[in-house]
């Protein structure tokens, strides 16, 4: 028995040793285990991190009280030492103690998990809006009022996600387009989906937010030093979930001014280029590296496919057949395979004007045809 007892006594004293430790260093260490949130780099993050250890410290005492009290009776006033049990039925002192002490606790967590609370759902006032849509799998952003939109998708080597490469340290965390916020400027992020439910989720901005087809949520972040922060999508969106990062880069106003002219520069280059006519061989290479970039995921960089879910481009009706049908299965998706999702938001005329040239002619299709971007163009009008 006594062995028990010091093994009781041990469960007891260990909470009350970390109790007894520094709470900031012992914060640091769970946090360094990776067992407990991070404190974020926004003034809501941190306060949302202060919220959780001021309820996670009320939670311990209130355990080791508790228990304590437990263990105590347990040990000290066990029948092998004689104890005698009290007889009463009723106390209406205890009564009134047991109802009052838990309202108390109760009220002392409601009021900061409120107040919180309210600030978290407070995006009044917001000097950046973007717009963020979830896709099978990679996410749009688009910046209200800027006229600046562009996709941003998983960037890391496919020879490190089949362990054919060393993994880099930011393993599938990292996109040719990262989403770009002015610092010491509050940001609204308005949240949607265009098929299935994603979520975006950037722990460092303690942002979290479902995206939902045909429902807009919002949330809001205010970063008050540049840097590069990463998330995921947190809602499993199909097979290639994990392939769907977040990348925000945080930067002073001016770099983030100089940031957008060059993005509207770009989307003005764009809009040129379609008014523009390509030869074939520049059709032809650049629908290369946007197939094998885009494409070549589910139909393999051979045009071989993956049948039955996805057919392969080498010798198909549709590469081979009427030009219309082929613009119509990339612009629009196809009505009899979900898997074959529209690409006419995500992919510019002059991609897609280029990738069907390339798989009209590539992998020995050659239909000795091609498509100009403004015919591209002429065909979503003409929807």
């Amino acid at each position: 028995m006594l062995k028990e007892a010091k093994r009781l006594s041990a469960l007891l004293l260990g909470p009350a040793v970390l109790i007894s430790m520094s709470g900031q260093s012992l914060a640091e260490e769970v946090e360094r285990w990776g067992v407990n949130m991070t404190q974020g780099v926004t003034p809501m993050s941190r306060d949302i991190y202060d919220l959780h250890m001021l309820i996670f410290w009320i939670c311990v005492v209130i355990g080791v009280l508790v228990f304590g009290v437990m263990f105590y009776s347990m040990i000290v006033h066990r029948k092998s030492r004689g104890a005698i049990p009290a007889n009463f039925h009723e106390s209406t002192k205890l009564e009134i103690l047991w109802t009052a002490v838990p309202f108390v606790i109760l009220m002392a967590m409601a009021w900061p998990a409120t107040t919180t609370l309210i600030d978290i759902y407070d995006t009044d006032e917001a000097e950046v809006d973007i717009l963020v849509t979830g896709y099978q799998w990679k996410w749009k952003y688009e910046y209200v009022n800027q006229e600046v939109s562009f996709f941003s998708n998983l960037s890391t080597p496919k020879e490190q996600i089949y362990n054919q490469a060393p993994k880099g340290v930011n393993y599938l965390l990292e996109v040719d387009e990262p989403v770009v916020i002015p610092v010491k400027k509050k940001v609204r992020f308005l949240i949607t989906a265009n098929d299935v439910i994603h979520a975006w989720w950037v722990p460092d901005l303690a942002v979290k937010k479902d995206a939902i087809p045909g429902y807009v949520n919002e949330t809001w972040a205010y970063v008050e030093e540049p840097g590069t922060y990463r998330g995921q999508c947190a809602e499993l969106c199909g097979k290639d979930h994990a392939f769907m990062p977040i990348v925000v880069e945080a930067l002073p106003e001016e770099e983030y001014q100089q940031w957008l002219a060059g993005k509207r520069e770009e989307a003005a280059i764009l809009r040129e280029l379609t008014n523009q006519t390509f030869s074939f061989d520049e059709l032809y290479a650049r629908g290369e590296d946007v197939h094998n970039r885009v494409c070549a995921a589910c139909h393999q960089v051979n045009g071989e496919g993956v049948p039955p879910t996805f057919p392969a481009i080498a010798g198909s009706a549709i590469a081979t057949g009427a030009m219309n049908d082929h613009l119509s299965i990339i612009i629009d998706g196809s009505a009899t395979n979900p898997a074959m999702r529209a690409f006419g938001d995500e992919l510019s005329e002059v991609d897609i004007a280029a990738v069907v040239t390339y798989q009209r002619n590539a992998f020995n299709n050659n239909m000795g045809d091609s498509v100009q971007p403004i015919d591209i163009l002429k065909y979503k009008q003409g929807q």
